[in-house]
Parts: structure tokens; sequence; C-alpha cells
């Protein structure tokens, strides 16, 4: 198999991992798209921004399947919507700023609070 065809193939394949975690977890998929984007070649910022590109399609389809049930508190994702937005153009200025090798080990360090978090609850 080609050099090409196989970074084809892992990006199908990441792209079919970060949709089931997406929908399974929430937001969820994009956090492991960046280690998947960044095995088939993807530089740190550029799988960084991929998976903000990603979230947004991924999580729309994920809550229109929760659309009219009781699981999805409408209410609460009303207000977390204008509050989120200024963070998250705070966010996008500053990953162009900032460089690959602290963007990484923020990253890194996001995902063990966030981790250790989940296990500690």
């Amino acid at each position: 198999m080609s050099d090409r065809k196989k970074v084809k193939t892992k990006l199908v394949l990441t792209g079919s991992a970060v949709g089931f975690l997406n929908g399974l977890f929430g937001s969820g998929g994009g956090i492991v798209a960046v280690p998947l984007l960044r095995s088939c070649g993807t530089d740190q910022k550029s799988a960084h921004a991929c998976s903000l590109a990603v979230t947004l399609p991924l999580s729309a389809l994920s809550a229109l399947l929760y659309l009219g049930t009781r699981e999805l508190p409408w209410q609460d994702a009303l207000r977390l919507i204008p509050a989120g937005i200024p963070g998250a153009l705070l966010g996008g200025i500053l990953l162009k700023k900032i460089p690959n090798k602290p963007l990484k080990r923020l990253f890194g360090i996001m995902m063990i609070i966030a981790g250790g978090r989940l296990i500690l609850r």
C-alpha cells in the first residue's frame, strides 16, 4: 500500500473514531482528534485547528439526535453559548500565537487534569 493511501486510510479511521467519540461523549471527539491527526503527520497547530473545525458539525449532528428528548437540557445549553463565545474567540486567537511545543504541553496537562477529575469523581 502506498504512503498516500495509508494516510488516507488513517484519516478515514480517525474521522470515524472522532465522530463516534463525539457522539458518545459530546465534544470529546475533538480531544482524541488532535493526537490521531498528529499520528497522520499533521502538525500540532493544524491538528488543533482541524479538531475545532470538525467539532461543530459533529456536535450539531449529535445534538440533533437528542432534539426533542428530555436528555438535552436546552436551557443549560442556551446559557452556556453566550459565555462560551468570548472564550472560543480568545482560544482561537491564542492558538495562532502559542508556539507548538508549549501548546502540546498545555494540551497534555489539560488531558491529565480532565482524566484525573473523571477518575476521581
